[in-house]
C-alpha cells in the first residue's frame, strides 16, 4: 500500500477527532519515509499494512499530546528537573540499567504503554493497572508466545521503562523506523541531514503531559541517543547523562540479529550483510558523536559505566551512578531494586544466541574498527 502525507494525517485525524499536529517542519521525515517505504523497504503486503499503520498511529499520537496542551498550556511551564538519560551502543546493559533505575520510587519513567496511549496522563493507580495497561500487556503476551524469539533478545511489559526514542517517533526522526525496514533513504536523511531539535522539543511536551498527575525524577533510556547529544542538550540542558560500554563484537552481532528478527516481520527479504554492513557505520557515527560532545562539554559531561560491572554488580553499579550526580541511594530504592534482581534473572525469556559471520563480520575486524574506542574507555575485550 501507499499514503501520502496528507492521508497520513487525515487517517489519524478521524481516529482523533482532531487536527493539530504542531511543528509542522516534522512533516519533511515523513514524507521521506513515506517515498522509502514505497520504493525501498520491500515490504510483504501485510509488512506495509503495519508500517503504514504505525506511521497513522504516531500521529494520532502527537495530536492527542498538542490536542491536550491546548486544553492545559499550563502545562508547557511545568519543569523537567535534572532528567537522567541511559544510553551508548545497543546491547550494551541499558535495559538493565533502566530497570533498576526505575524501580525507585522517586523515580519516573517512559513507560511502554504511555508510548502509544499517553492521554489522558496517567494518575498514580493507573501507572501500573488500568484498560490501557492491560491492553498493552495483552499484546505484549501475545508476542511473547508468538515471537518468543524477540522476547528472548529484548522483553519489555506493559509497565516497563521502555525506549524513548518512541518519544521520538510521533516527529518521524527516530531510529524505530530503520529498525523495521531496510530504507537508506531515510538513513541517510537520519544520520546526516535531520534537525533532531524538534523531535525532542515534542519528546519534552509530552513528558510535560505524562507528569500532570504522576510526577518524579524522569529516568529515561535510548540507546541511539549518541546520535543527537547537542539536541537533547539543548532542551534538556541541566540532564545527566549515563553511558554504557560493551566489547563491541558482541554488541554488534546482537544488534544486528535483533534487527533481522524485527524486519523479518515486515519483509521477507533481509539483506542480512546490508544490516552488518550499515549498523557498524552507525555505531561508528555514535561514538564519534559521543566524543565530540565530550570535547565540547567536558570530559566528565558523561558518566561512564561497564556492561560487564553492570552484570557483575548490578545494585552496586547503579549506586555508583547516584553517587555522582549527589542523588540520596535510599534503603527503599535499594530495596526495590534488590526485588527487580531476584523477579528477572538473566535469560528469563530465553537465551539469545547469535553469529557474527551470518552479518558478514568476525570478532577481529570489528574489534579492529573500534580499537580506538576500546582502548579509551578500557573496555574489557573477551580472547573468543
Amino acid at each position: 500500500m501507499n499514503m501520502t502525507v496528507d492521508e497520513v494525517i487525515a487517517a489519524a485525524s478521524a481516529k482523533t477527532g482532531l487536527t493539530d499536529i504542531g511543528d509542522h517542519s516534522v512533516l519533511d521525515g515523513l514524507q521521506r519515509l513515506l517515498r522509502a517505504y514505497g520504493e525501498e523497504a520491500r515490504f510483504t503486503e501485510r509488512g506495509s499494512q503495519m508500517a503504514h499503520a504505525d506511521l497513522v498511529n504516531y500521529m494520532a499520537v502527537r495530536m492527542r499530546i498538542e490536542g491536550w496542551l491546548k486544553e492545559h498550556p499550563e502545562l508547557l511551564d511545568s519543569p523537567i528537573e535534572k532528567p537522567l538519560f541511559v544510553f551508548g551502543l545497543p546491547r550494551t546493559g541499558t535495559t538493565l540499567a533502566i530497570n533498576l533505575l526505575a524501580s525507585d520510587p522517586a523515580r519516573r519513567s517512559f513507560m511502554r504503554w504511555e508510548a502509544f496511549e499517553p492521554t489522558p496522563p496517567p494518575q498514580p493507580e493507573e501507572l501500573h493497572a488500568g484498560p490501557r495497561y492491560q491492553a498493552m500487556q495483552d499484546k505484549t503476551q501475545m508476542a511473547l508466545k508468538f515471537m518468543p524469539h524477540i522476547a528472548a533478545i529484548h522483553y519489555e511489559d506493559a509497565d516497563s521503562p521502555t525506549e524513548c526514542q518512541f518519544l521520538m517517533t510521533p516527529s518521524y526522526c527516530s531510529q524505530v523506523y530503520e529498525s523495521q525496514a531496510d530504507i537508506p533513504s531515510y538513513r541517510d536523511w537520519f544520520l546526516h541531514e535531520a534537525d533532531y531539535l524538534p523531535a525532542f522539543q515534542h519528546h519534552k511536551r509530552t513528558l510535560q503531559v505524562l507528569q500532570q498527575h504522576a510526577g518524579g525524577r524522569w529516568t529515561l533510556k535510548n540507546p541511539w541517543h549518541p546520535l543527537y547529544l547537542d539536541a537533547l542538550n539543548a532542551v534538556y540542558p541541566d540532564a545527566q547523562l549515563v553511558m554504557t560500554h560493551r566489547d563491541p563484537a558482541d554488541v554488534v552481532g546482537s544488534i544486528c540479529s535483533l534487527i533481522r528478527h524485527v524486519r523479518a516481520i515486515y519483509s521477507d527479504d533481509v539483506d542480512l550483510i546490508g544490516i552488518g554492513r550499515t549498523f557498524i557505520d552507525t555505531f561508528e557515527i555514535m561514538i564519534e558523536r559521543a566524543e565530540a560532545f565530550r570535547a565540547k562539554h567536558g570530559a566528565d559531561a558523561i558518566y561512564d559505566v561497564q556492561y560487564a560491572d553492570v552484570m557483575r554488580d548490578p545494585i552496586g553499579t547503579v549506586r555508583g551512578i547516584y553517587e555522582r550526580f549527589g542523588d540520596p541511594f535510599t534503603s527503599e530504592a535499594e530495596a526495590a531494586m534488590r526485588a527487580y534482581m531476584a523477579d528477572n534473572q538473566q535469560g528469563k525469556h530465553g537465551k539469545h544466541s547469535y553469529d557474527l559471520a551470518e552479518f558478514g563480520l568476525d570478532k577481529n575486524e570489528v574489534r579492529e574498527r573500534f580499537e580506538a574506542y576500546i582502548e579509551r574507555h578500557d573496555i574489557p575485550v573477551s580472547s573468543a
